[in-house]
């Protein structure tokens, strides 16, 4: 039997999602976790990975085992997890489901603050600089006019395509904070981050709205602007089909 599984975690203290030999990942957790509750060895498949320092506030993962009670299992856990990663909910969903491949579309919030605020060190981008939100959202509106984004990809990433599908990129003013919401079919390694650069280099008038056609035209990272620091950013969804649960 197939289960997914719904979390959220603030990613200061990981090195990712994803296991790393020599660095404490969030999947390593949950998996050592998981397996001494089932009193098994038990593997995790989560919907993508997210960077070192970077937080989540809706991950998904399935794993196999055979019958479980989900509410049980979910008190437990979350009695025995670290304080920074908390279970939302486990269900069951068909033996075909997959955490990664099955997800529709992706979320990500990026979070700046222009103030210094000794509360929000952890959770968003400290910029002094002066930005001209309505350049970047001109800039981010075009975004979705293209599919290929090798320009705000990692080197060295073994993707078999860098076309992703853009379906939302907007800033918002919110609670004091300039927050960038973008939502796409898929998301490249980096890339949000990269966008992100990309885009307050525009809000800093050091280069024309019209440069992130030229950057994404390049398909070079070199013409991207540099990755924003991890803390500021936020896996906030992931959408299945409406037919992958079983209640």
């Amino acid at each position: 039997m197939r289960y997914f599984i719904e979390l959220s975690y603030f990613g200061k203290a990981y090195h990712g999602w994803q296991n790393q030999p020599d660095s404490i990942s969030v999947q390593e957790v949950l998996e050592e976790n998981l397996s001494k509750v089932l009193r098994s060895k038990i593997d995790i498949v989560g919907a993508g990975r997210t960077d070192a320092g970077v937080h989540a506030k809706q991950m998904f993962a399935h794993f196999d085992n055979s019958e479980v009670d989900t509410a049980l299992l979910k008190y437990k856990l979350n009695s025995m997890l670290p304080k920074d990663v908390a279970i939302s909910e486990i269900f069951l969903v068909r033996e075909d489901s997959h955490a990664r491949f099955d997800a529709t579309s992706r979320s990500y919030e990026y979070h700046i603050v222009q103030e210094k605020d000794a509360f929000s060190r952890d959770f968003a981008w400290f910029l002094k600089y002066e930005l001209d939100v309505e350049k970047m959202n001109e800039a981010a509106a075009i975004l979705k006019k293209y599919t290929n984004f090798k320009s705000f990809s990692k080197s060295r990433t073994d993707v078999k395509t860098y076309n992703c599908r853009i379906d939302h990129a907007v800033w918002k003013v919110e609670d004091n904070k300039l927050v960038f919401h973008i939502t796409a079919d898929r998301f490249l390694r980096n890339m949000v981050r990269a966008v992100v650069g990309t885009l307050v280099e525009i809000g800093q008038n050091k280069y024309p709205v019209s440069h992130i056609h030229e950057v994404i035209e390049s398909k070079d990272r070199g013409m991207a602007g540099t990755s924003v620091p991890a803390h500021g950013l936020y896996l906030t969804r992931i959408e299945y089909p409406d037919n992958i649960r079983i209640d």
